[in-house]
């Protein structure tokens, strides 16, 4: 009897230590905030929202890729990054589209330019701005744009 009581005993304080050493490693501790905050870099942001816009480069079977890979680099440099220096990222995708006329969907080679910015009526003409002269520069028909909230902090 006496040996399970020790076994009980051990056993208890086993668990005791286990839940007072994983409640120290949950415990963060947070650096002060800068005296001085950059402008560009906020420490706190209200109203922000992150815009995806979908840029189709071509159909993946498509020869004239990398002629249409300059084309997007270009306009990445000439017309998104002034209208948006802080910051964007992008990332290459593969996608689908189907066009009313079409039997089925076709198969393409695409970018995703991601922004996140403040939501003002300027911003959101400069993302409008963006889309309407890809549009115009390469005859495509539409870029998907998605806008939602964002919680940003830098």
């Amino acid at each position: 009897m006496a040996y399970d009581h020790r076994w009980r005993t051990i056993w208890l304080i086993a668990l005791a230590w286990g839940l007072a050493s994983t409640a120290q490693v949950g415990a963060v501790t947070v650096p002060a905030a800068p005296a001085s905050s950059d402008a560009a870099h906020p420490q706190a942001t209200r109203n922000w929202v992150e815009s995806r816009l979908y840029f189709g480069l071509g159909r993946l079977e498509s020869s004239g890729l990398a002629a249409r890979e300059r084309q997007w680099q270009e306009f990445l440099d000439h017309v998104v990054t002034p209208r948006f220096p802080a910051g964007l990222s992008v990332q290459d995708v593969y996608g689908q589209w189907q066009g009313p006329e079409q039997p089925r969907p076709i198969r393409l080679r695409s970018k995703v330019l991601i922004i996140d910015y403040p939501d003002t009526p300027a911003n959101r003409g400069r993302i409008e701005q963006i889309r309407l002269l890809w549009k115009a520069k390469t005859g495509d028909r539409s870029v998907l744009r998605v806008t939602v909230p964002a919680d940003v902090s830098f």
